[in-house]
C-alpha cells in the first residue's frame, strides 16, 4: 500500500535528480570545451571541475533512480544482476567523488601557497600528475567495491533482523554476517582518510586567507582590501564545497551505520539516506558556478 508521503518523497527525490543532472553535465561540458578549445582561458583546474561533475552525474543518478521507483509503488525493480550493478556504480562513483574534492582542496590549496612555501614545488607537477590520479581513484575504488557484487542480492524476506545493508529492492546475501563490519570499516578507513586529507588542505587555505586579509587591513589601502583576487574567490568557493560535503557525509554515514546495526530494519531510512547522499553532488554545480568567469561569459553570450 502506498500513502501519499511515499508519494511527495518521489516528488522530492525527482527535482533532486532533475536539478542535479542538468547542472552537473552543463559543467562538465562546459569546462572540458574550455581547457580543450580556449586556450587563452585554460587553468589547469578546470579538468578537476569536469571529474568531479561526472562523478557527482553518475552518484546521483544510480543513488536516486532505485529510491524514486518504490516512492511510486513499482515492484521488483531490480533483480540481482540489477542490484550488484546498480549499488556497486553508485558506491565507486561515490568514492570517485569523495577522492576528487579532496583532489580539487589540495590543488586549489598548492595553488594560492605562497612561492616560498614548502609546498610550492607541487606546483610545477600538478599538470602531469591530475590525469593519473583520476585513474587511480577509479580503480582503488573499483577494487575496494568488489565486494559489493559479491554480497549484494534481490530483497527476498521483508522482515530482516540483525546486522547487514538494506535497500529498497537489495539487501546484503547473508544477513547478519559478522564479516559485513569488517567491509564497512574498510570502506570508512578510505573515506576517512580523504576526508581528513580535505579538511587539512582546507584548514590551511583558510589560514592563508586569514593572513591576507590581516595584511590587506594593514595596509589601510580601500584599493588592496577591497579587491578580492580570483584566485581567493575560487578558495573561498572550494572552502564552501568541502564544508558542505563534509556536513552531508557524516550526516549520511551516520544515518548508514545507525540502519547497519539496528537490530530491526526501517526501509524508509533507506530513502533518507539516498536524499542525504544526494544532496551534496546536488549543491556542489551551483556552488561552482558562483563568482564563476567562465559560467558568467557563458551566459552572457546568450543576453546579447
Amino acid at each position: 500500500m502506498m500513502f501519499p508521503s511515499d508519494t511527495m518523497f518521489g516528488v522530492f527525490l525527482i527535482s533532486q535528480l532533475c536539478t542535479c543532472v542538468p547542472g552537473n553535465l552543463f559543467l562538465f561540458l562546459l569546462y572540458m570545451h574550455t581547457f580543450s578549445v580556449q586556450h587563452h582561458v585554460k587553468r589547469l583546474i578546470y579538468p578537476v571541475f569536469s571529474h568531479l561533475s561526472l562523478a557527482n552525474t553518475l552518484t546521483i543518478t544510480f543513488t536516486l533512480t532505485p529510491h524514486i521507483a518504490p516512492s511510486f509503488g513499482v515492484r521488483q525493480f531490480l533483480d540481482d544482476v540489477g542490484c550488484k550493478a546498480v549499488l556497486y556504480m553508485y558506491r565507486v562513483t561515490r568514492g570517485v567523488s569523495i577522492c576528487t574534492t579532496c583532489l580539487l582542496s589540495a590543488f586549489q590549496a598548492i595553488t594560492v601557497s605562497p612561492r616560498n612555501s614548502k609546498w610550492a614545488w607541487l606546483k610545477f607537477k600538478l599538470p602531469t600528475w591530475t590525469c593519473p590520479f583520476f585513474l587511480f581513484f577509479w580503480v582503488i575504488n573499483m577494487l575496494i567495491y568488489i565486494h559489493t557484487i559479491e554480497t549484494i542480492t534481490a530483497t527476498r524476506n521483508l522482515t530482516l533482523v540483525g546486522r547487514g545493508y538494506v535497500h529498497p529492492y537489495c539487501q546484503t546475501r547473508q544477513f547478519g554476517n559478522q564479516n559485513a563490519g569488517r567491509f564497512l570499516s574498510v570502506i570508512l578507513i578510505h573515506d576517512l582518510v580523504f576526508v581528513s586529507l580535505m579538511i587539512g588542505t582546507s584548514l590551511y587555505m583558510v589560514n592563508l586567507l586569514y593572513r591576507h586579509h590581516r595584511r590587506a587591513h594593514h595596509l589601510h589601502s580601500s584599493c588592496v582590501s577591497s579587491h578580492t583576487s580570483p584566485e581567493h574567490k575560487a578558495t573561498r568557493t572550494i572552502l564552501l564545497l568541502v564544508s558542505c560535503f563534509v556536513v552531508f557525509y557524516f550526516s549520511n554515514n551516520y544515518l548508514t551505520l545507525y540502519s547497519f546495526y539496528a537490530h530491526k530494519k526501517i526501509p524508509r531510512l533507506a530513502g533518507l539516506s539516498g536524499a542525504l547522499s544526494s544532496c551534496y553532488p546536488t549543491i556542489c554545480p551551483f556552488l561552482l558556478m558562483k563568482n564563476n568567469k567562465i559560467v558568467s561569459q557563458f551566459t552572457s553570450s546568450f543576453s546579447q
